[in-house]
C-alpha cells in the first residue's frame, strides 16, 4: 500500500509495480489521481487501501500524519514505512518516524527509502546499486522491508533501532560533509598564495617602477597560484601517513588510537588529493590559455618591432627553448600521474583494486 499521491508516491508505485508487487494507492481523491499512476496500480480511498495492504508506505508530509488518525483501527498490526524528510536538520525534537510511531502505537513503524530520490525510483534497474537505510525496533518488520527493497533492486542497510531515524533523516540535508574542511583548506591556501603573487607580480612593480600590470590578475596571477596550492595539498595527502607511522613506531604498536586531529586528517586525504588534482588541472588549462591573451599578442608585436629597429635577425636562445620544452613535457607527465592517483582514489575504482595494486600506484 502507498498512502499519498505526490511525485515520490507515484515513483514508488511505479517501481513497486515493475518489481512484481501488487500495489494499492490510497488517496483522498482517487478519481482525480488515478491517471497519475500506472494502470497496474489500484487507486482507491485511503481506508480501502489500508484494509487490503499489510505493508504501507506513508508518503505524506509529517504535518499531515494526524489526518490518518481516523484510520487507526484499520491500521492495527500493519507495518508503516515512513519515507519522509525534513526541510532543515534537526527541525523537530523527535524524528518523523518516531512521531508517526507515537500516533499509531498499535502499528510497527520502519524508517526507510528517504535517502532515495523520486528520480532514482523511476529510473529503474540502472540505479539498483543505491543503498536504502532502514531502522526499526522490530526485527521482523525490518526484514520484511529489506526484502521489498532488495526485490526493487536496492541494497538495504540495517541502521539499527528507531533511535537512528533522526540521523537517517539528516543525511539528505547535509551538503558535502566530508568536503568542508578540505575546501576551506584549499581556499585558505589559495588566498595566501594569491596575495603573495599579487604583491610580487603586480603591486611591487607598480610601486618600484610605476608599471601598471593589473591585467595579470585574472590569468597570470591565478595561474601562478594554482600549482602552489596543488603541491601543498598533495603533500598534505601523504604527510599524515608519515606522522601516523611515526606515532606507531614511537608507541611500538599499531593498535593505539591516533589523536583526533590526526584521525580527522587521515579521513580527509581522499578529498584533499582530489582538490589537489582539480587545482593542477585548472593550472594546465590556464597555461594553455596564456598565448591566447590580448596582452601576450601585444608583447609579441612589441618584441618584433624592437627586433626590427635593432636589425636583429633572430632572438633564438637555445637554452631557454630546451628549458621550456622539458618543463612542459615534465608537466604533462606529472599531470598524467596525478590523474592516475585521482582516478584510483574514487571508491568505484579503488574497490576493484587489491591492496598490492593500490600500493603500487601510490
Amino acid at each position: 500500500g502507498v498512502l499519498g499521491s505526490g511525485d515520490f508516491a507515484r515513483s514508488l508505485a511505479v517501481r513497486l509495480v515493475c518489481s512484481g508487487f501488487k500495489v494499492l494507492v490510497g488517496s483522498r481523491n482517487p478519481k482525480r489521481k488515478a491517471s497519475l499512476f500506472p494502470a497496474a496500480a489500484e487507486v482507491t480511498f485511503q481506508a480501502e487501501a489500508v484494509k487490503k495492504a499489510d505493508v504501507i508506505f506513508v508518503a505524506i508530509f509529517r504535518e499531515h500524519y494526524s489526518t490518518l488518525c481516523d484510520l487507526a483501527d484499520v491500521l492495527v498490526g500493519k507495518i508503516l514505512v515512513d519515507v519522509s524528510n525534513n526541510t532543515e536538520i534537526n527541525h523537530h525534537k523527535e524524528s518523523n518516524a518516531e512521531y508517526l510511531a507515537s500516533l499509531f502505537p498499535a502499528c510497527t513503524v520502519v524508517k526507510g527509502f528517504n535517502v532515495v530520490s523520486a528520480w532514482t525510483l523511476q529510473s529503474g534497474a540502472r540505479d539498483g546499486n543505491k543503498q536504502v537505510l532502514i531502522c526499526s525496533n522490530n526485527q521482523e518488520a525490518k526484514r520484511t522491508v529489506a526484502e521489498i527493497a532488495q526485490a526493487m533492486g536496492f541494497s538495504p542497510v540495517d541502521m539499527g533501532c528507531m533511535s537512528s531515524a533522526r540521523e537517517i533523516e539528516n543525511i539528505p540535508l547535509r551538503l558535502l560533509p566530508a568536503w568542508k574542511i578540505p575546501i576551506f583548506l584549499a581556499l585558505g591556501l589559495f588566498i595566501c598564495f594569491f596575495t603573495y603573487n599579487l604583491v610580487r607580480q603586480v603591486i611591487h612593480p607598480y610601486i618600484r617602477e610605476q608599471k601598471n600590470k593589473l591585467y595579470k590578475i585574472p590569468i597570470e596571477v591565478v595561474n601562478t597560484t594554482l600549482p602552489c596550492v596543488s603541491y601543498v595539498m598533495l603533500s598534505l595527502v601523504y604527510l599524515p601517513g608519515v606522522l601516523a607511522a611515526c606515532s606507531q613506531l614511537y608507541y611500538g604498536t599499531k593498535y593505539r588510537r591516533f589523536p583526533d586531529w590526526l584521525d580527522q586528517w587521515l579521513q580527509h586525504r581522499k578529498q584533499i588529493g582530489l582538490l589537489s588534482f582539480f587545482c593542477a588541472a585548472l593550472h594546465a588549462v590556464y597555461s594553455l590559455c596564456l598565448p591566447m591573451r590580448r596582452s601576450h599578442r601585444y608583447l609579441l608585436i612589441e618584441t618584433a618591432v624592437k627586433q626590427a629597429v635593432e636589425k636583429r635577425m633572430t632572438i633564438w636562445v637555445e637554452e631557454e627553448v630546451w628549458r621550456m620544452e622539458i618543463y612542459i613535457s615534465v608537466g604533462i607527465i606529472a599531470l598524467g600521474l596525478l590523474s592516475l592517483l585521482a582516478i584510483t582514489s574514487l571508491p568505484s575504482i579503488a574497490n576493484s583494486l587489491n591492496w598490492r595494486e593500490f600500493s603500487f600506484i601510490q
